[in-house]
């Protein structure tokens, strides 16, 4: 699956992570930056993305909708770019394991 960065993460993380999660973007290079949580919810759900995001809101849709999308919620706290794309590089596998489970909506990490 693709990864759908929200516009609170940089888009440089697409290239970065490129490696492990190709074919993922970011809201703002796909013209999203401005939509509501809603829009980007039904852009993911349409384009089969999984949502990344450090925003609640989109782990209280998750919880409230169910997947498709499904979401994966940062919990670190606003970091630098390094330091986000290591906490996906050092759950790497992790992430791969839920987007691969059918019942699993919501991904958090820290």
């Amino acid at each position: 699956m693709k990864r759908l960065f929200d516009q609170n993460l940089s888009f440089r993380l697409v290239g970065r992570l490129a490696d492990l999660f190709p074919l993922s973007d970011q809201v703002r290079r796909l013209g999203l930056d401005t939509a509501d949580d809603r829009a980007i919810w039904d852009h993911a759900r349409v384009h089969d993305f999984i949502i990344v995001t450090q925003d609640a809101d989109s782990a209280d849709l998750a919880a409230l909708r169910g997947a498709p999308p499904k979401v994966i919620w940062l919990r670190c706290g606003n970091q630098a770019t390094r330091v986000i794309e290591q906490v996906f590089r050092t759950h790497a596998s992790t992430i791969l394991a839920f987007e691969s489970d059918p019942g699993a909506d919501c991904l958090e990490l820290a």
